[in-house]
């Protein structure tokens, strides 16, 4: 079973920067791994994803052109580049991990079984 564990968290002002990490108990070059968010009274929702066979990168409108997602598969880990950040990046983000993800849905959560605990982000304006 897959264990992830975010880091990287924290507070900054809008148009800061924040780099989160996702360390993997193990990696393989043939899952999805991916970021998502929940903020308070509002569904989780996809952030960005990578398939780590090829680094296809997936992500949501609201943070192309901010946001890059990259992996390390020397190091078993996955990152989330946070650029220009708003206050509606507030939230909790969790990366995840799933082997069979629907090449249509990677940015959907239930398409993902492996789950870290979180790391907060706030943004404040």
């Amino acid at each position: 079973q897959v264990q992830l564990v975010e880091s990287g968290g924290g507070s900054v002002q809008t148009g800061g920067s924040l780099r989160l990490s996702c360390a993997a108990s193990e990696y393989t070059s043939s899952n999805y791994m991916g970021w998502f968010r929940q903020a308070p009274g509002k569904e989780r929702e996809g952030v960005a994803a990578i398939y780590t066979g090829r680094g296809r990168t997936y992500y949501a409108d609201s943070v192309k052109g901010r946001f890059t997602i990259s992996q390390d598969n020397a190091k078993n880990t996955m990152y989330l580049q946070m650029n220009s950040l708003k206050p509606e990046d507030t939230a909790m983000y969790y990366c995840a991990a799933d082997w069979w993800v629907g090449s249509t849905k990677v940015l959907s959560p239930t398409e993902y079984n492996y789950w870290g605990q979180g790391t907060q982000v706030t943004v404040s304006s």
